[in-house]
């Protein structure tokens, strides 16, 4: 190991100020050899320097050993580097949060053919245009509501642009101080430190420019693009008078002055985005070429070996027995999770679990949910009950999984999967089975196919409409996931199948699993013309009636948008907001 002594430093220099307790550590040892001599109260002290020997190499030869062991343990402390290693470096994309004007006035015609088609026009750009970082969209007219929460789903946040229009909001007005504060609030709920906020709109007043200062001082830049022209043109209010819209540029460019970023306006090609800097998110590191930096590396560590032999002086007798009993007893002090498994003298209990979490989700993509089911058990957090959950249901188990999914939902509060899935598992739970199940051509009743993985996972043969196996169809000996035998293994409780049926209903569901995965190919290789000339006439009346339904749905955003902007308004007039 070559060092260079010339770029030798330390770390962590201010722990070198513990040396300054030398003195002191060494006053205290004398002092403590002085009380511990039991001569001192037995005699006089005029007398005792007479009757003692003087010093001792031995007694002496501690106090060195603890000074020095005192002196190493602080300069490793201090961190001796004399090199640089690679260190990978966080790059974490600013979230931008975009906040659209839709008060009455963004239907003034000055930008061909209106304001608001170009507005949606630009938000699409930008949404289709931007290299990374989440997005987040709000509106606001009397007051500021969200429509799309932040997301790295760009196209998600688009479905919603054809529906944004003035009608939407419950009031009209122009109040961008609190579109400002509600961007804000949605960055600091994300749990982002900073953030970009794009406020697009023609004019904004004192409040906007001291929302935008507050929005500042959190570390979040405001941005402003302008929405119109000077000129203006005539638009119709929400109280139906005509007014004249015109572009204030000047107090857009002291909103966008007081936040800290950029203000352009509106322009037929990207220019305008690129000027605001938008397109491309920034990161929270100086080096964005391949995320990768150079950091002294501690090297007290090598100090580490010659302390431990210094520490062995500090041993009394028997003191390394005692020792060696402790490393001994180490084992029995481990968690009681992470006993038996690979590795638990060198890993923590929080690693242990990360280990067996993954080996669960490789069984469960192998379709051994049994095998996965017993790496997720013991793991008290809500990956693991809610990974618990999804093996139970694939097993048929439906009680148990809801049980693992409320565990997983005390963990974390409205867990999107876990609320998700408990929901279609409760479902199946409740769905009652068939009451008469087709027989075969001998006259018994075939084993009901559990739903397999291919299927969850919208990929339905014809036997997908069958509804899962309810809990109560299962022996109470049978694993779990394994197919009723038949009414009469039903009926008999016996905890012992009989192998002979059970390897016979294996291999039948087998076949029908077989039958129905090759005419889901043939389903797949026909085209939409063959599938329908091979309907019989009940499919085919069944098809229309569905198409006909679907065609009655009306396809309206507009209206959701409407009624959840006016529930939110009531509940903020209740909360006194």
């Amino acid at each position: 190991m070559n060092i260079d002594w010339n770029a030798l430093h330390l770390v962590r220099p201010n722990a070198l100020w513990l040396l300054l307790a030398l003195p002191l550590i060494a006053a205290l040892w004398y002092w403590r050899r002085r009380r511990g001599s039991a001569w001192h109260s037995a005699v006089d002290a005029h007398l005792l320097r007479h009757l003692l020997v003087a010093g001792g190499q031995r007694a002496w030869g501690g106090l060195v050993a603890l000074l020095l062991g005192w002196t190493v343990a602080v300069v490793a402390l201090a961190g001796p580097s004399w090199r640089q290693v690679a260190q990978p470096l966080w790059q974490t994309p600013a979230p931008l949060v975009v906040a659209l004007d839709l008060s009455s006035r963004i239907t003034a015609t000055d930008l061909p053919p209106s304001r608001l088609l170009q507005a949606r026009a630009k938000l699409a750009a930008l949404l289709r245009e931007r290299k990374g970082g989440e997005v987040a969209l709000l509106v606001y007219a009397d007051d500021a509501y969200t429509v799309a929460p932040l997301t790295a789903d760009t196209a998600n946040v688009a479905l919603y642009l054809d529906a944004l229009g003035p009608d939407v909001m419950p009031r009209d007005g122009q109040r961008a101080e609190r579109a400002l504060d509600a961007a804000v609030l949605l960055l600091q709920q994300s749990g982002a430190r900073g953030g970009d906020i794009l406020l697009l709109t023609d004019r904004a007043d004192a409040a906007a420019s001291s929302a935008a200062t507050a929005a500042r001082r959190q570390g979040v830049t405001v941005s402003v693009l302008g929405v119109g022209t000077p000129t203006g043109a005539a638009y119709r209010s929400g109280d139906g008078q005509i007014a004249q819209a015109h572009l204030d540029e000047a107090s857009l460019r002291a909103v966008a002055s007081a936040g800290g970023g950029q203000y352009a306006r509106m322009a037929s090609d990207d220019g305008d985005l690129r000027a605001l800097g938008v397109l491309t998110p920034k990161t929270s590191t100086d080096d964005r070429r391949d995320g990768t930096g150079l950091a002294w590396r501690d090297e007290g560590f090598w100090l580490l070996p010659p302390l431990m032999l210094l520490a062995l002086w500090a041993f009394r007798r028997r003191g390394l027995a005692v020792l060696l009993v402790a490393c001994l007893a180490a084992p029995l002090a481990l968690p009681t999770s992470a006993q038996g498994a690979e590795g638990t003298w060198w890993k923590r209990g929080d690693q242990v679990d990360q280990q067996a979490l993954g080996a669960g989700v490789e069984a469960y993509r192998r379709g051994d949910f049994k095998a996965a089911q017993a790496q997720f058990e013991g793991i008290d957090s809500d990956a693991g009950w809610y990974n618990l959950g999804n093996a139970l249901a694939r097993q048929g188990q439906y009680d148990a999984a809801i049980d693992a999914y409320d565990k997983a939902l005390r963990k974390t509060p409205g867990m999107p999967d876990a609320v998700a899935n408990r929901a279609a598992v409760d479902a199946a739970r409740k769905r009652k089975p068939p009451s008469a199940p087709p027989k075969d051509g001998q006259g018994k009743q075939p084993p009901t196919s559990p739903p397999s993985q291919g299927q969850g996972q919208g990929q339905p043969g014809k036997d997908a409409g069958q509804p899962p196996k309810q809990p109560g169809q299962q022996n109470p000996g049978q694993p779990p996931g394994t197919p009723a035998q038949g009414k009469d293994a039903q009926d008999a409780g016996n905890p012992e199948p009989n192998p002979a049926a059970q390897a016979q209903a294996d291999a039948a569901q087998r076949q029908q699993m077989q039958q129905a995965l090759q005419r889901q190919g043939k389903e797949d290789k026909d085209t939409p013309a063959q599938r329908q000339a091979a309907e019989t006439p009940q499919q085919r009346e069944q098809r229309q009636a569905v198409e006909a339904w679907m065609r009655r749905v009306p396809d309206d955003p507009g209206s959701l948008l409407r009624a959840k902007f006016q529930l939110e308004n009531e509940r903020r007039k209740r909360e006194g907001r």
